[in-house]
Formats: structure tokens, sequence, C-alpha cells
């Protein structure tokens, strides 16, 4: 039973909160109303589980949060939505092959509402809409997780305080959040990205981001960024059945088979990637750093038709984008197109200054380059450090695999 209720908790959580969220206006209650669905469910559902646990779940938070409400002395202020018509609000909430239901759609807008901080609005709607773990969240953003913790405070003060209407606004209000909603989308998709072997526990998001990105795509078709991020998307989608070997270890990109990539999915990726570019020049705009990161994997994909890197253009099309975002998973990644141009020392002095001793992409590169310097003991020292920062399981086996091939 705990392990169907830890599955529903991570594949529906998400779109029970956001359906609470836009039923009640209230995040906390929404929250509240959902940990107390699963708390009834450890008690209850012991060997006959539901037959549809994500409704289940719903329909138990929609009854304890009217009920809530209802005790509210402001309840007549603050009267919740009517019932939808039929379909009932389980069949058309839950529906498990409607991979982001209005309502969620309508939450990531809320959390992106320009009342709400910048630096936390992708992140609130990580925690509330995705269900990524306050840990998780502070991970992606490279934050101390009591900091991110007191941002998520904040934010959702935020929203109650200034009455933020639960509602996606007018395309004309669209400009002012979609980068956040970008930023969103990017990290979730990340997660999803995550474990080459598509078993971690986020990652159902890749198909939920995908969805996503084509039906923003379809709204927005003259924002070069969203164009940009549906093309990032479906390059890296398409080289999923290349990721790992036989031995289930994941496959740098490097040495992926391009012929086991989606072809299917590139042509749709260089459509995108070709209307972004045509978007920015339209508007006499440089490419913003979502269209860099789409042409970088564009770059990537052409190995396919060419049989070779441009690592040169890949390196160029880094600087650039170093200068649009400065963080350092693109120092990082750039280390490796400079690796391949200037060498692995270039490379290595490259990511000297990027203090953050226990992130597992930084201590994996290093010991990549380090190897290839020769510097053994050094190699197998960031090794067993990557090792210890807890990689999924298709990428421990490939950091394992290098490590041990290591000269003794």
């Amino acid at each position: 039973m705990s392990r169907l209720l830890d599955q529903t908790f991570r594949d529906a959580g998400g779109r029970v909160v956001s359906a609470l969220a836009a039923a009640f206006r209230d995040l906390d209650l929404a929250e509240e109303a959902f940990a107390e669905a699963c708390a009834r469910a450890v008690e209850r559902w012991g060997d006959t589980p539901p037959a549809d646990p994500a409704a289940w779940l719903f329909a138990v938070a929609r009854r304890w949060a009217l009920d809530r409400f209802r005790r509210r002395a402001t309840a007549a202020a603050y009267r919740p939505d009517d019932a939808p018509p039929e379909p009932s609000p389980e069949d058309h909430v839950m529906a498990l092959d409607e991979p982001i239901p209005d309502e969620r759609l309508r939450l990531i807008f809320v959390c992106c509402h320009p009342a709400v901080g910048p630096e936390a609005r992708a992140a609130l709607t990580l925690r509330t809409v995705c269900g990524l773990s306050t840990a998780e969240v502070a991970a992606a953003f490279l934050v101390p997780e009591p900091t991110l913790a007191q941002r998520l405070v904040r934010a959702k003060t935020k929203i109650a305080e200034a009455g933020v209407p639960y509602d996606v606004p007018s395309p004309d209000r669209w400009p002012e959040r979609m980068d956040a909603v970008l930023s969103t989308l990017e990290v979730a998709y990340a997660q999803a990205h995550a474990d080459a072997a598509g078993a971690g526990p986020h990652a159902d998001y890749a198909a939920e981001v995908l969805n996503l990105t084509g039906l923003l795509a379809r709204l927005a078709p003259d924002d070069a960024e969203v164009r940009a991020l549906a093309a990032t998307v479906r390059f890296a989608e398409a080289r999923r059945p290349a990721r790992l070997d036989t031995n289930g270890a994941m496959i740098p990109l490097s040495d992926q088979d391009p012929t086991e990539w989606d072809g299917r999915l590139i042509a749709e990726a260089e459509r995108h990637l070709a209307a972004s570019a045509t978007l920015s020049r339209a508007w006499g705009s440089p490419p913003g750093p979502r269209a860099l990161q789409a042409a970088i994997h564009g770059a990537h994909a052409e190995r396919a038709q060419t049989g070779r890197t441009d690592w040169p253009g890949i390196l160029s099309l880094y600087d650039l984008l170093l200068a649009r975002r400065d963080d350092p998973v693109i120092r990082v990644n750039r280390a490796v197109a400079l690796a391949e141009v200037e060498g692995p020392a270039a490379a290595l002095a490259s990511l000297a200054d990027i203090a953050a001793d226990r992130w597992l992409p930084l201590a994996a590169a290093r010991a990549d380059l380090l190897s290839r310097l020769g510097r053994t003991c050094e190699a197998r020292s960031e090794y067993d450090r990557a090792l210890s920062l807890s990689p999924a399981p298709a990428e421990a086996l490939f950091l394992t695999t290098r490590r041990d091939q290591l000269p003794v």
C-alpha cells in the first residue's frame, strides 16, 4: 500500500493540489487538504486500495478543504468555486491521458505572477505544481535549502496578500510571466532527464514537458524563446533511445549512436529552432539564452547527417550563452566542448572558480578531465566524490566503470 500511495503522490500530487488551489483560491489550504487525504489513505487503504487512487485522494481532499473552508469566519467572502458540470471533477482532473489539465496550467501561471519575486516564481511552481521536494528545488537552483524554504513561504504569502486571480491571464499579459513559466519547464525537464534510464521519481515529467512546450508553442507561436525551448526538449527527447548501453550504463551524448535517435522528433525540433531564429531576426534582437541552448542541441543533432561534431561551433555558441546566462551548469557543459577544442587542461582550468564541491556534474566533469590528463589518483578521488553524491543508477554504473578503468 505504501508503494502505491508513494507512486500516486508522485504521479498525481501536482494535479490534485492544482485543482484544489483553483477551486478554493488558497495554496496553503490546497496543500493541507492533500496532506490530510494522504494521511487518511495510510489509515484506510489497507489491502484493498481504491480502483482510482488519485481520484480518491482528490475527493477526500476536496471534502476536507470544503469542511475547513466552511468553518472559517470569512467563508462568505471566500466561497469556493461551484462544482464543475459533467464530467465529474475526479474524471476531469485526474484523467491520466491528459498530461497537464487546465487547472495545472492555471496554477503554473498563478505561481509565476509578477507579484511573486523573480527568484521565487519558478521555485514555487516546481514545489507546488510539480511536487518536487524543497530539497530537490534547492538543489536545482544551487541554493541552501533553508534559503529556498524562506522564499517559498514569502511567495505564497505574497500571492494571498496580493489577491492574485487563479486564472490564466490574457495573452497580452503573458510576456511578464513567460520567462518564469519557461524556467519552470526547464528545471522540470532536467529532473526528468536526470536518470538516463527513465526510472527516476520524476521521469514522467518528460512527456508532460514535451506536451506543454508544444501547447505553448501553439499558443504563443511568435515568442522566440518559447519556440526555442520546444526545440530543446525535442532534441533531448529524440536521444532517449540511445542513452543506455547493453549493461544499463549511461552513454554520454558524444558517444551515442545517432542512428538510434528519433528522426521525427529531431525534425520537429529543427522546425521550432528555425522559427525561433526567424523571429529573432524579424524583431532585430540577438538570440536569447534558450535559443542558444537549442542551437547547441541542434549542432549536436547534425552528427546524424555529417558523422562529425562541430566542436568549435558549439564552443562559440557556449561563449555567447555564457555572456547571456552565466551559471555553473553552462560552465560545466562549456568545459566539455572546450576540452575537445583546446584540450582537457584548458577545460579543467575553466572549472577552477566554480565553488560547488558537492555538486555531481562538476565532480563528474573534473574526474573525466583529470583522467584524460593522466592524473590518475586525482581522477579516482573525483570519481569517488561523484559516486558519493547519489547519482542515478545508470550514471552510477557509468562512473563506476570509468573509475575502474583507470590505470592502477
